[in-house]
């Protein structure tokens, strides 16, 4: 997650507009929202290695901002409950085990 997150940021911020240029219907804050907002994740994958549990709570925020700015920007439904899957993926990861499941650890 840090290493994906790091890369998107980096090129939302080196490739910024040709992004946006793809992205006709997209006004002019998406772009370097959305470099922001990995760069929170960045932050937050942290937290999660620390056992923190708002780490989490982070990662569902993101997100979800990511989801509304898709569905503004006109990307297919598909594409964006697909972005939705790693929020998904991370809390059935925390809620592995019985006693020692990840999710009761985090403070």
């Amino acid at each position: 997650m840090i290493i994906a997150n790091s890369l998107t940021a980096l090129i939302y911020v080196i490739a910024g507009e040709k992004i946006k240029s793809n992205l006709p219907n997209a006004p002019g804050w998406t772009v370097p929202t959305l470099a922001v907002a990995c760069i929170a994740n960045i932050v937050f994958a942290v937290a999660l290695f620390r056992w923190k549990k708002w780490g989490f709570f982070g990662f569902v925020g993101t997100s979800i901002l990511a989801l509304v700015i898709n569905l503004r920007v006109g990307m297919h439904i598909g594409q964006i409950l697909l972005g939705l899957l790693g929020v998904v993926i991370l809390y059935g990861v925390l809620q592995i085990g019985q006693e020692k499941k990840g999710w009761t650890q985090l403070e």
